[in-house]
């Protein structure tokens, strides 16, 4: 398992450690954890440590070694911007950087300029914020580059605010920024910020997040479909146009992408190249996905809709299985290691769920007692998770 591990962390492009949880989703952008040491059941001495950031926040967050790296916004209108490294062992500061946002700060009250999870190559750390600021530190803080896309371009904004999350592969960082007006993604050179490349995509508001196919390739999502497309220049591979949700991203394992598009849309990638023309498994009205995106562990997939029932799903044909109703609303994507589903909902209550269970089986309860809407980061035996004010860390 460790030899196949390295060998997809390669294949990825990605320099992590491979426990790291460096992106949106973790290290392979499903949410799929390979830790065998995470808690099964819960009490309350599960909650190792809580601290209060100093900011608001919907951003995941990283774990990087020792460090957990988590965003924030601050101020009247949420124009301070801060990227902090905490500590894992005891959630201690090892170092807190501010800067001022260069774009509108304006987005719905239950959300935050700090919405977009940032990610890493291993080496340095990308932060974007709904201000369409890109910030680029090293893994000690000390700052690389920012760019303020808004000076180049004007005209994105989006009332809402915006959440995608960015994706690094090779040389190139991808920052989705798709609204009602301005719409477009580029491909920033990951060493100084410039456009590499620069897509123009459907003038829709869109929260979705790029999906990293292969080393080099991402798939981007919006109210048309599916694009896959080549970070080194921008090109198009291929597309699925069928429409596909703005809210939640979809899932690649084993070869397969699970689309949020018409309930659940299962497409087989090409085994030689997953640039070719992908094969269309099924496609299932019975799996719908409410905020949360959808979530594979062996041969289930697992969606959740806006009411919390948790719906499995046959992944070779679609097939709806058992449904479980958990204690939602639920806006974070939940995460996976082993056979169990961790969730949190908005009122911040943690629900574990043994999926292996004939009808699952919820196995433990964590109430964290304040709003939570970003999703768990995994990272050696542990689950970090953050509310409107605080950071926690949950473990056995």
């Amino acid at each position: 398992m460790k030899n196949s591990l390295i060998a997809l962390t390669f294949a990825l492009g990605l320099t992590v450690h491979s426990e790291d949880w460096n992106q949106f989703r973790g290290p392979h952008g499903n949410g799929v954890s390979t830790d065998k040491n995470l808690p099964t059941t819960l009490q309350d001495d599960s909650l190792k440590w809580s601290i209060t950031l100093p900011g608001r926040g919907l951003s995941g967050a990283l774990v990087l070694g020792d460090h957990v790296i988590v965003t924030c916004s601050s101020g009247p209108t949420q124009s301070r911007l801060h990227v902090l490294a905490l500590n894992a062992k005891d959630g201690s500061v090892a170092w807190h950087r501010q800067f001022w946002a260069t774009g509108r700060t304006m987005c719905h009250a239950k959300t935050s300029v700090a919405a977009p999870t940032p990610c890493s190559d291993g080496k340095n750390i990308y932060a974007v914020f709904s201000s369409n600021d890109v910030i680029c530190l090293d893994r000690a803080g000390n700052l690389q580059w920012l760019r303020g896309l808004t000076a180049d371009y004007a005209n994105v904004s989006n009332s809402l605010g915006m959440s995608s999350s960015p994706v690094v592969t090779g040389d190139t960082l991808v920052v989705q920024v798709e609204n009602d007006s301005e719409s477009y993604t580029l491909g920033l050179n990951k060493t100084n910020g410039l456009n590499r490349w620069r897509l123009d995509r459907p003038k829709a508001a869109n929260w979705t997040s790029p999906v990293l196919l292969k080393s080099g390739l991402v798939a981007l999502q919006s109210k048309t479909g599916i694009d896959a497309v080549r970070t080194q220049d921008g090109s198009n591979a291929w597309s699925y146009e069928d429409g596909a949700s703005t809210i939640p991203s979809s899932a690649v394992l084993n070869g397969v992408l699970y689309i949020p598009s018409h309930g659940i849309t299962a497409l087989k990638l090409n085994d030689a190249d997953a640039a070719n023309t992908p094969k269309q498994l099924w496609q299932s009205g019975r799996l719908q996905p409410g905020t949360a995106s959808p979530t594979v562990i062996g041969n289930k997939v697992f969606t959740t809709n806006r009411a919390g029932v948790l719906t499995s799903g046959n992944t070779k044909t679609g097939e709806r299985g058992w449904q479980l109703r958990l204690k939602g609303p639920f806006s974070a994507t939940p995460v996976a290691a082993g056979d169990y589903l961790y969730f949190v909902n908005e009122a911040g209550l943690m629900q574990i769920v043994d999926t292996t269970a004939e009808e699952g089986e919820i196995t433990g309860k964590l109430d964290l007692g304040e709003q939570v809407l970003g999703s768990p980061a995994v990272s050696n035996g542990a689950l970090y998770m953050r509310s409107n004010s605080k950071l926690y860390k949950v473990a056995k």
